[in-house]
């Protein structure tokens, strides 16, 4: 069976993988030169199930309106005369309800806990090196009030069974002894012992080698016009920008904030929409000043993940265009806050700048599976928790398009069965 993936994103290329371990002839297709050149490239690094869980939450749309006269808030909208746009943000307040948000939380916490299996098979299975630590991610709080929001969430996460605890201050520091040099102060902490960090931008360009040297075809530069689905005896096809068109027994649909577009002509709208996201990266010079492995600053909304030698920061979601451009005042306001947190980390002043799309539903599921035309599938939507899914979005994908059972509960992760 031939199976052609479009995007190789990180989500794009762990299907890759699950595609060609179920034996499956594969091709991936990309507009950029190399795998994990957009999204997938700059993201904060965390791998965090126990994070997992909707953007739209009780109380959200009060804050968003609240953020609006912010110049540095954690979740900007810059209206735009576009029909997607309001019709996402508007799905987006309706799921901002308390009975939708533990629904869809539990949904992504399901397919979280799964993919840390899955990855962990596949990096035994490949052995390949991408900066990956398993020192767990400490969410830290510098008001009373974020503290009190923590315990909630601490409920929360015991209903869901992921390991965690509430630390105080001084615990704080035990913890990541680098914040010690911060100037802000500390009310306390939430520690999520077994998540754990690493580069999606080195595990894709490590599975393109190891994944070439097991016959899966790739075609970097490409773009992609349109789609046409299988008709009996009769393959899909997938239209090049250059004339040219690939035909396959499956075509899976991992593309991003640009799915949409792409399924639109086939009567599929996809409630995608990007949201950006900003971030730096640096290399460490001082490894005592640096965090010993995630700090997520509640305050700020900003994650700073140690890499390897790296420092990595991302924060912000911005609703507005397509436009994928690391706006200098919003890098640098990332920048700026982990300079307070960790001072003598390294020279900030050579700090690079990013910003990436993350493809987001409004509800906060992915969307996963069978489409209602033969031989296309999707695996697109998961948002600002693509890596720590794409592992277990992959394997599912590849059972779907195999005719197999997929080893979790797929309750609102397809179009058949999405929640109303």
């Amino acid at each position: 069976m031939k199976v052609i993936v479009l995007g190789a994103g990180i989500v794009g290329m762990c299907s890759a993988y699950a595609l060609q371990q179920a034996g499956m002839d594969v091709v991936v297709v990309d507009r950029q030169d190399g795998p994990a050149r957009e999204t997938s490239r700059g993201n904060a690094g965390g791998l965090c199930p126990g994070f997992a869980g909707p953007w739209a939450a009780p109380g959200m749309m009060g804050k968003a309106l609240r953020w609006l006269f912010e110049e540095h808030a954690p979740l900007k909208w810059k209206p735009r005369a576009s029909m997607d746009q309001l019709t996402w943000l508007a799905s987006f307040a309706r799921n901002c309800t308390k009975a939708r948000f533990a629904r869809n939380k539990s949904t992504m916490q399901r397919i979280a806990q799964y993919s840390s299996v899955c990855l962990k098979d596949l990096r035994e299975n490949t052995g390949i090196v991408h900066d990956f630590n398993q020192g767990g991610v400490l969410q830290v709080f510098q008001t009373e009030e974020e503290l009190a929001l923590a315990r909630q969430s601490s409920q929360v996460l015991s209903r869901f069974g992921v390991a965690h605890a509430l630390v105080d201050a001084q615990r704080v520091l035990e913890l990541e002894p680098a914040l010690r040099s911060a100037s802000a102060t500390f009310t306390g902490g939430l520690h999520l012992m077994e998540d754990a960090t690493g580069d999606s931008h080195l595990l894709a360009q490590g599975l393109e080698q190891w994944l070439r040297e097991r016959g899966v075809e790739f075609h970097f530069g490409t773009r992609v016009d349109a789609l046409a689905p299988g008709k009996p005896g009769q393959d899909c096809a997938v239209r090049l920008a250059d004339g040219r068109s690939l035909a396959a027994d499956a075509v899976v649909v991992a593309t991003g904030s640009d799915a949409p577009q792409l399924l639109r002509p086939l009567g599929i709208r996809l409630p995608v929409y990007p949201v950006k996201g900003y971030a730096i990266t640096m290399e460490i010079a001082d490894d005592e000043a640096a965090p010993r492995s995630c700090v997520m600053d509640e305050h700020s909304k900003i994650m700073v993940t140690r890499l390897g030698t790296r420092l990595r920061a991302a924060g912000i979601a911005e609703i507005s265009d397509h436009k994928a451009w690391a706006d200098p005042a919003k890098t640098g306001f990332v920048r700026d806050t982990v300079q307070r947190l960790f001072p003598g980390a390294g020279d900030y002043s050579t700090a690079e700048g990013w910003c990436g799309l993350r493809p987001m539903t409004p509800d906060g599921p992915g969307y996963l599976g069978a489409t209602p035309h033969k031989g296309i599938f999707l695996a697109c939507g998961q948002g600002s928790n693509g890596w720590t899914q794409a592992a277990g979005v992959g394997r599912i994908v590849a059972d779907i398009v195999a005719g197999r059972t997929p080893g979790i509960d797929m309750r609102g992760l397809t179009l058949e069965n999405r929640y109303g």
